[in-house]
């Protein structure tokens, strides 16, 4: 079963992917979202979410937008990059993006038509692409339940509608547009829409609340004919989490070797100077410090701190400071 890095606003940059790479990587990482309306204005920050380090092979471009042609006109630039394809975001329900017209809203307030035609239009660019340069760029899209009045012929149609218009994988997060991440995932979904297109080739791919070895275990066997597995915020805590899961299907040891977790950070606070602009710098350590700082035995003390953030230089000092305080930090068995 393929592991693969999900996409997520402000963490999926190279600066992330890097401390990932440094514990064996994961079989694909997807982009945070890329508005296509600002892509095609030539936005002056574009060109860092077009960035595909550290591996440009493994990288899936996530493209957003609330209409049809900004997407597909981004799309033909798109293709021109590095890594297997185009995923369109049909899952994302920020309230902001909804209100805009886009993310969820692709699928369940928008016309069906007007989804068909976005689909049909940005494989027809893919297809394009492919009969000129010979290369093959995978669609996907990521979605969720449908809103609070889904049911399974509306995820079935929905579903049924992508794959006929070009869509080759589906990524599910099987929640609804309003429940949070306290009310439980439903994953036997991710198994119910592979079999129901394993004739078709499109794959399907089951996303939610993997957050160990063992948790991947347990849901590998409900969805035992999903192509693969997505994680997110369990990533961003422990960058191993794919190898650990890995060794884990694989029936060999865990790793045993310590990782140093202040060099670590220092090191990814690094990257995010080097690959993000300034403007981003403060954004990008705060979302990662909130879920970095859970492996810290003083977790609420060094978020107040980091995500207090000032410049570059402050946030290494804090972090140096906090590990003097407790030496007992630094050093960590992966687990």
């Amino acid at each position: 079963m393929k592991l693969i890095c999900a996409p997520m606003a402000t963490l999926s940059h190279p600066a992330f992917r890097m401390l990932i790479e440094r514990f064996g990587g994961c079989d694909e990482y997807y982009t945070e979202m890329i508005n296509a309306p600002t892509l095609l204005c030539g936005g002056q920050f574009e060109k860092y979410y077009l960035e595909p380090a550290p591996a440009p092979e493994k990288i899936i471009w996530q493209l957003t937008g609330k209409n049809a042609s900004s997407i597909i006109k981004a799309s033909t630039l798109i293709c021109n990059l590095p890594g297997i394809g185009i995923d369109l975001n049909m899952g994302c329900c920020a309230p902001d993006i909804v209100k805009s017209g886009a993310g969820i809203s692709w699928m369940v307030s928008k016309p069906t038509e007007e989804t068909r035609e976005l689909v049909k239009g940005v494989k027809e660019e893919l297809s394009r692409y492919e009969s000129t340069s010979g290369i093959h760029k995978r669609l996907s899209a990521k979605i969720r339940l449908g809103d609070e009045k889904w049911s399974e012929e509306s995820l079935f149609s929905f579903c049924d509608m992508l794959c006929e218009n070009g869509v080759e994988r589906i990524t599910i997060h099987p929640r609804t547009q309003k429940e949070k991440y306290r009310d439980k995932p439903r994953h036997e979904y991710g198994q119910i829409l592979a079999e129901r297109y394993k004739s078709s080739g499109v794959k399907i791919v089951i996303n939610g609340d993997i957050d160990s070895a063992q948790k991947a275990q347990k849901i590998s066997e409900i969805c035992s004919s999903c192509e693969g597995m997505m994680i997110g915020r369990a990533a961003v805590q422990k960058p191993w989490i794919f190898s650990l899961i890995k060794q884990h299907f694989e029936g060999s040891q865990s790793i045993t070797k310590p990782t140093d977790l202040l060099e670590l950070a220092l090191d990814f606070v690094d990257n995010v100077a080097k690959y993000q602009p300034p403007e981003f710098w403060k954004t990008r350590l705060q979302r990662f410090f909130t879920y970095y700082c859970d492996n810290l035995s003083f977790a609420h003390f060094a978020k107040t701190n980091l995500l207090n953030y000032k410049s570059i230089e402050d946030t290494k000092e804090k972090l140096h400071e906090y590990f003097e305080k407790v030496p007992g930090d630094q050093i960590k068995c992966l687990k």
